[in-house]
């Protein structure tokens, strides 16, 4: 393995692990938004992902240029992924983090093949790609580039404020092909963010995100992701953060309850422990039956959000906003491995 600087604190056996190779670049770099994470930069042999289980899914294809994420969401669904790298999935998925430095060629030389048909692409729907280690490392201006160059439509989803950088890459693909832009905002309550969402830009933040690109006349949604049982759902809750949502000029808004996967479900539930054990039975009763809330309680939340959105004037999600909703399957740890190679 290689490391980048000698005083970093090696990683070299979670990099064998990792990729069944000592040959990884392992790099630390010491600025206050990225002290305390590890790099792992590897080189993808395929950058372009069919969703397993694609026909279920509102879109076939996705491009993940990051694995990990500095955002540290306690309830994270691709969690569960990290372990396919024999790496951890609480504070490892956090600060461990995999990064497919030629993402943007790899893409640009995919999207060129003869037997590549032009389908959307959907990005963020394993994690941020605009997490904080896109400001270091800047593959989505590539990525965006050669999306834009093919007129090949996409999605994207996202906490991070770093979109607008890329505004004028995004703006130049939308007058091409279909864009989508979709920002997560789950909840206004501050107190709740910086406990279950301490990596991320605050909600006010991720509004002005929407606010600035609905003004530069590039098409906004907002997931409201997640709806949290008993800390987030109260009827006053709801309606602060679907009127916030509103203000913005958000074009749909689209309700997500929080779901417990595996890997995603134990943290979470040491999260809960520490800061909420009153509610950690009510929680055991309602995901009883496996990762998702009952169905009774998701289509109250979905009704009650739809109500609350046509009071304020946000019309039906459009037929592409379901391209948006992070919910794939994870990949097949049998594939994992097989993508990456040395740079």
């Amino acid at each position: 393995m290689r490391r980048d600087n000698p005083g970093d604190t090696p990683t070299a056996p979670a990099g064998i692990a990792l990729f069944g190779t000592d040959a990884v670049t392992t790099r630390t770099f010491d600025t206050p938004d990225l002290r305390g994470v590890t790099f792992h930069e590897v080189r993808a042999r395929s950058i372009l992902n069919r969703v397993p289980g694609a026909s279920r899914m509102p879109f076939e294809w996705t491009v993940n240029p990051y694995r990990g994420c500095t955002h540290a969401c306690v309830y994270c669904f691709a969690r569960r992924s990290h372990a396919h790298l024999d790496l951890d999935t609480g504070l490892g998925f956090d600060s461990q983090i995999v990064v497919k430095v030629n993402a943007p060629e790899l893409l640009a030389r995919q999207l060129a093949s003869a037997r590549w048909q032009g389908a959307h692409i959907a990005m963020g729907t394993n994690v941020d790609c605009y997490q904080h280690a896109e400001g270091r490392y800047r593959l989505m201006p590539g990525i965006l580039a050669a999306l834009r160059d093919r007129a090949n439509p996409f999605s994207i989803l996202t906490k991070g404020t770093l979109i607008l950088r890329d505004l004028e890459l995004l703006a130049q693909a939308a007058r091409v092909t279909e864009v989508g832009v979709s920002v997560s905002v789950g909840f206004t309550d501050r107190e709740l963010w910086r406990t279950v969402e301490p990596g991320t830009p605050s909600p006010r933040r991720r509004l002005d995100v929407v606010r600035t690109l609905v003004e530069h006349g590039i098409d906004c949604g907002v997931l409201m992701a997640p709806v949290v049982p008993f800390l987030g759902d109260r009827p006053e809750q709801l309606r602060a953060t679907v009127r916030a949502i509103a203000e913005a000029g958000a074009s749909s808004v689209t309700p997500l309850v929080l779901h417990l996967r595996p890997g995603a479900r134990e943290w979470f539930t040491a999260w809960l422990r520490d800061h909420h054990p009153g509610l950690v039975r009510r929680y055991e009763r309602m995901y009883a039956d496996g990762a998702y809330a009952p169905t009774w309680y998701q289509r109250r939340i979905t009704r009650q959000v739809h109500e609350l959105a046509a009071e304020f004037g946000i019309g039906p999600a459009h037929r592409g906003a379901a391209r948006r909703i992070p919910v794939p399957e994870e990949p097949s740890p049998a594939t994992v491995p097989e993508q990456l190679t040395l740079p």
